[in-house]
């Protein structure tokens, strides 16, 4: 790239030299045979006045007397009528420069120069031509391979920083190089890079959720297959293998979760979707949770947003929010969907005592907990949403509000809002 870079800049340099450079030495060569030409015509005409100005005072005409009115490498001719030529100087013999001219009493003078003065003034204009041209294409190539490394290194830098982010490097350089577009590709490589690291964050922290999450449901099916083992009871074994069996489908539940989860924080598969449908399908699955406990479960706001982020992604964090109103709030849950600026909104409130004064800006850190559980849920629910480009926030302790925001899709048409209960 280097090479072709200086060599395309000295081929342009090249071509206007030659096209101003030729049209140059074309107006040159007629501007110095002009003047050349002029500077004769001038000579006769001075000749002429002081021959005319002696034959009418009477006095002679002689070569010795205009000997001294000719410059030195002219040649001067003088014919008055009735007298004898007068001629002056050498007559050039390489085709001469040639002015004429007429007194008022018949004389004509005729002064002649040869073309070698022209020549050589002609000559020394094109030798400081060519030296000019010489500096040009001097500083030509200069500038062209200093343009060369300015272009050349910072994408050296750009390539090593690509290919450290391919071998799991995401450590992004925030390094510029004063040129609008490698800048903007320095840009998205930072943005790539910080994206790729908060998402190989938010996989470990997912790894460790998952212990976490699967320890408590393979302690319960542990507890009830020692109960099953110990017991010759048909109606305890029973009973045991049916809360075995409830155990194994809340087991399967939680991976299954963890298992999209995974996937969409490793492909980072951002896609514009429906809200509408994610916040309908959170709504029946836990409508019956909800009616068992003799609560409900309603939404409302704006219809027909679009949001941009991982369904599933975004379906596990309304579930933590759902869930944790279920074990830890009261009275209805309502989901409340809305637009701000550039971001779709869904909020999660209740009619439960809400989150104590003193969690309030702690209730998203692991191990934080009001009510003695694990404090991991809202802490999982966080880093998905920041993962898929989005972010949760406690907007209100008591009561409660939790809101989910997200990047959303401009909306085509308006809808009128809607309850659903």
């Amino acid at each position: 790239m280097r090479r072709r870079l200086i060599n395309s800049t000295l081929a342009v340099v090249l071509v206007v030299i030659a096209v101003f450079g030729v049209s140059l030495v074309i107006v040159e060569t007629r501007t110095i045979t002009s003047s050349a030409q002029e500077r004769v015509d001038l000579e006769a005409q001075r000749l002429v006045s002081i021959v005319d100005s002696r034959l009418l005072g009477g006095e002679r005409v002689t070569e010795e007397i205009l000997r001294e009115q000719i410059d030195d490498g002219r040649y001067a001719k003088v014919e008055i009528p009735g007298r004898p030529t007068v001629e002056i100087g050498q007559r050039p013999e390489d085709g001469a420069l040639r002015g004429k001219a007429e007194g008022e009493q018949g004389e004509t003078v005729t002064i002649e120069e040869s073309r070698a003065s022209v020549t050589r003034e002609l000559g020394n204009t094109l030798m400081i031509i060519g030296a000019v041209a010489l500096l040009a294409v001097i500083a030509a190539v200069l500038l062209a391979v200093r343009q060369a490394d300015k272009l050349a290194s910072p994408l050296t830098d750009l390539a090593e920083t690509a290919e450290r982010l391919g071998s799991g490097d995401p450590r992004p350089r925030h390094k510029r190089y004063g040129v609008p577009e490698l800048d903007r590709v320095a840009d998205v490589l930072d943005s790539s890079a910080e994206r790729i690291a908060r998402m190989l964050t938010a996989e470990r922290r997912l790894a460790a959720d998952a212990s976490h999450q699967l320890r408590t449901p393979l302690t319960a099916l542990s507890m009830r297959l020692e109960e099953i083992s110990t017991t010759d009871d048909p109606d305890t074994v029973k009973d045991e293998a049916t809360i075995a069996l409830t155990q194994v489908e809340r087991l399967t539940d939680v991976v299954e979760r963890l298992l999209t989860n995974s996937r969409d924080a490793r492909t980072g598969s951002a896609i514009v979707f429906d809200l509408d449908d994610v916040v309908q399908q959170q709504i029946e699955e836990w409508r019956p949770a909800y009616r068992s406990a003799g609560r409900a479960i309603v939404c409302s706001g704006t219809q027909h947003m679009r949001a941009v982020g991982t369904p599933g992604a975004v379906a596990q964090v309304l579930a933590a929010l759902i869930e944790n109103s279920l074990m830890h709030g009261g009275g209805t849950v309502a989901l409340r969907s809305r637009i701000t600026g550039n971001q779709a909104v869904i909020e999660v409130t209740d009619e439960g005592p809400g989150v104590p004064a003193n969690l309030g800006s702690r209730i998203f850190e692991r191990a934080i907990s009001g009510h003695n559980s694990t404090g991991i849920g809202l802490a999982v629910a966080r880093d998905l949403a920041e993962a898929d480009g989005g972010r949760l926030e406690l907007l209100q302790q008591q009561p409660p509000v939790f809101a989910l925001f997200l990047s959303r899709e401009v909306r085509v048409r308006k809808e009128p809002k809607r309850t659903v209960r």
